[in-house]
């Protein structure tokens, strides 16, 4: 068979064509986001789409499910949260066609909001969950999930993680699975959680977990490996790896399915072996049972190996006292470089007027986070997807109530909106609320890698789809009288409608729009150029945090060509027109129009 170089996501990819998935879908988020985004490259024979949420993808998974089809659905870890309705119904209901769940796990918080392992989400689901090593384990998990699914008529949990999903290595690739023909067929008892009909099903439920703890014991990909010491270790997914570094010559027992627990293979493990490291990331699942199956066992876990961040191998050195790991150099010394928005973000002109204004904001899940930052410092929360209008009502009832108030709004990316804003902008209007949600449209689901939604007017696929547009939707669908749209790039227009709103004491929304800089991707901007003579050295335009504006030797402002995109927000702030366009009739993102945009004109 042929072997590629797969990441564990591009690898899980690659399971879900071989095992005969024809529906896929997903939320975007990293590190989750390029396993939809790699499906797609089977999309002949697997239809793989975008939800609106994690809520809406896992449903709809489900939903061809029923019809006999397999279907998967990806998302990362805090997505399962959003989607946790609808897994715990799913365990209860089964799987006609197999199901099966990715949950990428973020040990470490590269780019999350907390660092939950999800393997709880199994266990409390009472559901089985697998976990990948490597990227040829991340393929064959996916055909393992799907044979496990449809043997025990049971959703199965896919733990990646960070380290695993990005992570490349060999794979040996095999053919494709002839699928079932989908049909769906009405199954009343089993897809109608009434209460009556719920409560039969927990039973199956509990007889189901039986049979799996038994399957798990004997599943071929849960092995004992000889070693040359009494030493014994317990490990899963990426820490296996990291393990066979540290202890060549231990035994070990890696568990590629954790849950069920496989408490006899487990058992005939520990009599091996004289005492039990347990390697896993995060909380001490593994490591929970095993101490349970053998108490008088000397069990060395999460007492010495961290709880938190990633595992390596050299934080297990570290916690064995193998390994000095003070750092080599003083990290106070080194000047910070924290991330920032693009040079030619239309974000930027937005909080840089907030803290004109001295507004607080309420913030969400995306790109536009990084106005938090200094020197913006433009957002006060940052709670979950959605939260940023929820948030701003609560506080705004609360001090209401103690006859205060403050000036605040909400802020929120136009797919976050999608996602899970509407309903908090319902409970805005709904109960009187007075405050302003800022929603910042670029076109586009940025953080995550410019994925589409429903408001970029195409699918995953690539097909041409009906663009939502914010406005309408919200001053038409949702009746709000005061919804206003203004230009990204227009610092002024911005600032205006900012004041104007934050005294109505009526609920209203503003509708930044622009598209992100970077689908303009070929094009080659005429940047702005600073006149040094008339430069004061005020750093006014310093505040915007665009990584193109510096200063030079003379502390003068200094504009670097090769990152400027000639939108003009800077010239804007400038009180003594010290910057202007170095060609004035050169091309300049903000001379696109967003309609011409959106109409196919970019360049």
């Amino acid at each position: 068979m042929a072997k590629e170089l797969l990441s564990g996501n591009e690898a899980i990819a690659r399971g879900a064509y071989e095992a005969g998935i024809t529906f896929a879908s997903a939320y975007p988020g990293t590190p989750s986001t390029e396993i939809l985004e790699n499906i797609i490259r089977y999309k002949d024979v697997i239809h793989a789409q975008w939800g609106a949420n994690e809520k809406t993808a896992m449903e709809e998974a489900l939903g061809a499910s029923f019809t006999g089809a397999r279907a998967l659905v990806a998302m990362k870890h805090v997505g399962l949260n959003v989607a946790a309705d609808p897994l715990f119904s799913a365990s209860y209901i089964g799987a006609t066609g197999a199901l099966v769940i990715i949950s990428a796990d973020d040990p470490g918080m590269h780019s999350s909001q907390n660092e939950q392992d999800n393997r709880h989400y199994a266990v409390a689901a009472k559901m089985p969950v697998l976990e990948p090593a490597d990227s040829q384990e991340a393929r064959d998990m996916v055909l393992e999930a799907v044979k496990i699914s449809e043997t025990f008529d049971t959703p199965v949990l896919i733990r990646m993680t960070t380290r695993t999903c990005h992570s490349r290595s060999a794979v040996e690739l095999g053919e494709r699975q002839t699928p079932p023909e989908p049909e769906y067929k009405s199954d009343f008892l089993k897809r109608n959680l009434l209460p009556g009909n719920a409560r039969k099903r927990h039973v199956a439920v509990e007889e189901r977990l039986k049979k799996l703890a038994l399957f798990s014991d004997t599943f071929s990909h849960n092995i004992i490996s000889k070693g040359k010491e009494r030493i014994g270790v317990l490990a899963s997914g990426v820490s296996y790896q990291y393990g066979r570094e540290v202890f060549p010559d231990a035994w070990f027992l890696k568990l590629a399915l954790p849950y069920p627990f496989p408490v006899n293979l487990f058992r005939r493990f520990a009599d091996l072996v004289d005492k039990i490291y347990v390697l896993e990331e995060n909380d001490p699942i593994i490591e929970t049972f095993a101490r349970l199956a053998t108490p008088q066992k000397e069990i060395i876990g999460k007492n010495v190996f961290p709880l938190l961040g990633e595992m390596s191998q050299d934080t297990i050195r570290a916690s064995l006292g193998l390994k000095d790991m003070t750092p080599r150099h003083d990290g106070a010394t080194v000047p910070g470089r924290p991330p920032s928005l693009c040079a030619g973000c239309p974000h930027t002109a937005f909080f840089y007027n907030l803290g004109v204004l001295k507004v607080q904001s309420r913030g969400d899940i995306g790109c536009y986070t990084l106005g938090a930052l200094r020197p913006l410092s433009a957002m006060d929360t940052c709670v979950d997807m959605g939260a940023s209008i929820t948030v701003l009502l609560g506080i705004e009832k609360a001090l209401e109530k103690a006859g205060k108030t403050i000036k605040q709004v909400a802020v929120i990316g136009d797919s976050t909106f999608f996602h899970s804003g509407i309903t908090g902008l319902v409970d805005v209007i709904y109960n009187h609320g007075k405050s302003t949600v800022v929603i910042l449209d670029n076109s586009i689901t940025a953080m995550t890698g410019h994925q589409e939604n429903p408001g970029s007017g195409k699918t995953l696929m690539g097909q041409e789809a009906r663009r939502i547009d914010i406005a309408k939707l919200v001053r038409d669908g949702l009746g709000l009288e005061h919804t206003y749209e203004v230009d990204g790039y227009d610092v002024k227009a911005i600032r205006e409608l900012l004041k104007r709103e934050l005294l109505r004491e009526e609920p209203s929304v503003i509708v930044i729009r622009r598209p992100c800089v970077l689908l303009y991707r070929k094009a080659k901007w005429s940047p702005m150029s600073v006149d040094k003579e008339k430069c004061t050295s005020c750093k006014v335009c310093l505040r915007l945090g665009c990584p193109a504006i510096s200063s030079d030797s003379d502390d003068k402002s200094l504009i670097n060509e090769a990152l400027c995109t000639g939108c003009g927000v800077c010239a804007q702030v400038c009180a003594f027109k010290a910057i202007s366009f170095a060609d004035d009739k050169g091309p300049h993102i903000n001379s696109v129009s967003l309609e011409s945009f959106l109409t196919g004109g970019q360049q």
